[in-house]
């Protein structure tokens, strides 16, 4: 596939159309970045929290355009550097891992691991440990961002090159959906953060992401319409399940009014 480095006429319907989708699906793709990133700054003091966030996905964005410019390097990385003789692929052959393989595998371990220490900490009781625990530090919580940047950045980057060959589509389509991103990503984290719940169940996707990139890095393609549309599910439950608890708590106020 021959990829083109130029720029696009944009009086035609179909660049038009091509960048909407590519920007779209970037959104999309990059919503479990959002969630991570709302998260781990949430460690940080308050005042430092947008500041993560910002910087968060402008490296992102950053190392995406990288990975666009050196688009050739990059279909590179699929290419087999060493075989499981006792897994075989879709042709009956030993199954093959790239690099890509590797860091989605990488990926997906430290994402499933990450995420379940955070359950672990919110499932806490309160009172239980006398330490108290510092903030996390600004350093430490960048080079979280960062690495779960590079995998969510290997995984959307590949599945854009399926669809367009134009490098500067791709290259706007990216700064689109990362300026996007970045206005919306304080009030979504501000709700993610003041709701427990809604905590649990963002940690509970990445989990399922991390298993999701696993499962790719051995070839096993799981249909990712499938994992948002269950958690889509789930969040609308919980967002009934919200109100339903709001609403009880008012009733519950009038009658002590009363």
């Amino acid at each position: 596939m021959t990829f083109l480095l130029e720029i696009p006429n944009f009086t035609d319907p179909k660049i038009i159309t091509a960048l909407i989708t590519l920007t779209f699906l970037e959104i999309i793709l990059g919503v479990d970045n959002i969630i991570f990133i709302s998260i781990v700054s949430n460690k940080l003091p308050q005042s430092q929290q947008g500041k993560a966030r910002t910087i968060g996905l402008i490296l992102a964005m950053l190392f995406r355009i990288l990975l666009l410019l050196g688009i050739t390097w990059l279909i590179g990385l699929t290419d087999p550097v060493f075989t499981i003789g006792f897994i075989e692929d879709a042709n009956g052959l030993p199954l093959g891992i790239s690099w890509k393989d590797i860091i989605l595998i990488l990926g997906g371990i430290f994402l499933i691991f990450k995420s379940t220490l955070e359950i672990h900490h919110k499932l806490e009781v309160p009172g239980e440990a006398k330490v108290v625990k510092a903030p996390a530090a600004f350093s430490s919580v960048i080079l979280q961002i960062v690495l779960v940047d590079a995998v969510f950045s290997f995984d959307s980057i590949l599945t854009a090159i399926g669809l367009i060959d134009n490098v500067i589509i791709m290259i706007i389509a990216v700064v689109i959906s990362m300026i996007i991103m970045m206005i919306f990503a304080g009030p979504i984290s501000r709700f993610i953060n003041k709701h427990p719940t809604l905590q649990i169940l963002a940690l509970a996707f990445l989990i399922l992401i991390g298993v999701l990139l696993i499962a790719e890095g051995f070839h096993q393609h799981i249909n990712k319409s499938f994992i948002y549309s269950a958690i889509a599910f789930s969040l609308i439950v919980e967002l009934i399940n919200m109100k339903m608890r709001k609403n009880r708590k008012l009733v519950r106020l009038n009658q002590e009014e009363l």
